[in-house]
């Protein structure tokens, strides 16, 4: 993955080992353990993070697609003094397709599960 903060001017890399990837019409979680991180980026090394997408369809470019992340806004375990920590991402596990994607955009293609076999 790659994000690029315009208050930093940097471009932050991760790169991770899919374990669980779930997907619905128009929608895709997925978690990651990450392997990677690039130069100054956070603290990711062997975490599990969190990821989903709703796609909005292709209307004008995919305007309409969101994206969701376990990390620095959600995820976070209340309660306690401080800077609230993060709690531990299970396989599968992220949250709700909340951002709007801005540039680019996701496509989605489910496939249901076979029937289960009839004994």
């Amino acid at each position: 993955m790659s994000h690029y903060s315009a208050d930093r001017n940097v471009t932050y890399t991760a790169e991770g080992h899919v374990d669980c990837l779930v997907t619905g019409p128009r929608t895709a979680t997925l978690t990651a353990v990450i392997t990677k991180v690039g130069p100054g980026g956070p603290p990711w090394m062997g975490k599990r993070l969190g990821f989903s997408v709703y796609d909005g369809g292709d209307d004008k470019g995919h305007y309409r697609d969101r994206v969701g992340f376990s990390w620095e806004m959600v995820n976070l375990l209340p309660g306690g003094t401080g800077a609230p920590s993060e709690a531990e991402v299970g396989t599968c596990m992220a949250p709700a397709p909340y951002a709007p994607v801005v540039k680019g955009g996701y496509t989605v293609r489910h496939a249901d599960l076979p029937p289960v076999p009839q004994r």
